[in-house]
């Protein structure tokens, strides 16, 4: 069973009996997705190996922990049986909601890349990916977390990344198995569209929050202001801005000017040395719903900027909690690629990406939901603020069931 420890690292009987009793009722609850009763089995079985302690996680490993003699099973459940990942992934985003909704909730966008081989697997080509911190030949997916009040985090909905220059070979997408109807769509675009599905299923929230690549974005801006979605995103230092008084002027030289005393000091969040705490100044802007945000690092003062669409006039502590939240999603891909197996796939086809990567969010939001239950349980406190990680999430240290033993 995937075991959340203790503050003193022990794991009791009922804490596993919990842990099985919480599986069993997802496994159920998944399997209604699946016909097959074969396929019923091999994604529970899918599940059950991405929370295992195997060093790596693909057909081959997750076969042979869970009894099976060879991967073909596994393999043709990811590529050929009949599901639905768009189906799991509201799944994903249902079971999520059901422990962690929350109206001041927090959705944080991010991109991540998975480095590949070859040029057949979908999306895949040389570009930068600031995951792996250089221009390589990679897949890059872009995720959408769900970030509480108190800190629980998990991602809720992903989209495959397939560059421009895919769709001028027709032949290669289709050999890839990407299907006619899919036309070229940028990350910001892809962002907007999960946020789309998330607001028409009522997931509860008041804010979203991302780093430059989208802050810059006018395209998203208007999107999420045409929805009357608050934001805090980060934008590059040559952002121009315009100043109550007219004028047009870069926001790095803006804050140069900010006096001493309009710097206030607040932690936006709790890391693993403590909580991040910076100094934090407000910049007016021409627009009463809008305004920008310095960051300043209290150990060598280098600087951060913010855009903030501010329709509610929510304080600045609440804007420092919500540009706090993108921390949990990079936590996320964290325990994602090294528990969960996010990155270790060995499929190449469009739609078997979406499924591992559905099976995947489940695994990890399972994680997040037995960790979220075992700190309640053993009373630990959960401040509203400021925001902080939930506890150190389940390793799989035991058997999933018990009655292995």
């Amino acid at each position: 069973m995937v075991s959340s420890p203790d503050h003193d690292g022990a794991v009791s009987r009922s804490d596993l009996r919990e842990w099985s009793a919480e599986f069993d009722a997802l496994t159920n609850l998944m399997s209604s997705l699946f016909a097959d009763p074969r396929s019923q089995k091999h994604a529970r079985q899918y599940v059950e190996g991405l929370l295992a302690p195997l060093e790596r996680k693909n057909g081959w490993t997750i076969a042979e922990f869970v009894g099976e003699k060879e991967p073909k099973g596994m393999q043709r459940f990811l590529n050929l049986a009949k599901w639905d990942a768009g189906t799991m992934r509201d799944l994903v985003r249902d079971y999520a909601m059901l422990h962690f909704a929350d109206p001041q909730g927090v959705l944080v966008a991010d991109p991540t890349g998975f480095a590949k081989k070859g040029r057949k697997s979908a999306g895949v080509q040389r570009q930068y990916s600031g995951t792996l911190g250089r221009v390589d030949n990679c897949q890059i997916g872009t995720f959408l977390a769900y970030v509480d009040s108190r800190g629980n985090r998990t991602p809720i909905d992903c989209e495959l990344y397939v560059p421009e220059s895919w769709f001028v070979d027709r032949d290669r997408c289709t050999e890839a198995g990407i299907p006619p109807s899919t036309e070229f769509a940028t990350r910001p675009a892809q962002v907007a569209a999960m946020i789309d599905r998330t607001v028409a299923a009522d997931v509860p929230f008041s804010w979203f929050t991302a780093d430059e690549e989208f802050g810059q974005n006018p395209g998203l801006r208007t999107h999420l202001e045409d929805a009357g979605i608050a934001y805090v995103m980060a934008v590059p230092k040559n952002t121009e801005l315009s100043t109550p008084d007219g004028l047009v002027k870069k926001i790095e030289d803006v804050a140069a000017a900010i006096r001493p005393a309009d710097w206030t000091r607040r932690a936006c969040g709790l890391g693993a040395k403590g909580f991040r705490t910076y100094d934090w100044a407000i910049i007016a802007s021409g627009q009463p719903t809008h305004l920008y945000m310095i960051r300043r690092s209290i150990d060598d003062g280098e600087l951060a900027y913010y855009h903030c669409y501010n329709p509610r006039h929510a304080p600045v502590t609440e804007l420092v909690r919500v540009a706090g939240s993108r921390w949990p999603i990079e936590e996320c891909f964290q325990t994602g690629k090294g528990q969960i197996g996010l990155d270790n796939y060995q499929v190449r086809l469009y739609h078997a990406w979406y499924r591992h990567m559905s099976l995947a969010m489940l695994a990890q939001t399972f994680l997040a939901v037995t960790a979220h239950q075992h700190h309640t349980k053993k009373g630990a406190p959960q401040p509203a603020r400021p925001a902080r990680t939930s506890p150190p999430l389940p390793a799989m240290s035991t058997p999933l069931n018990p009655s292995r033993d």
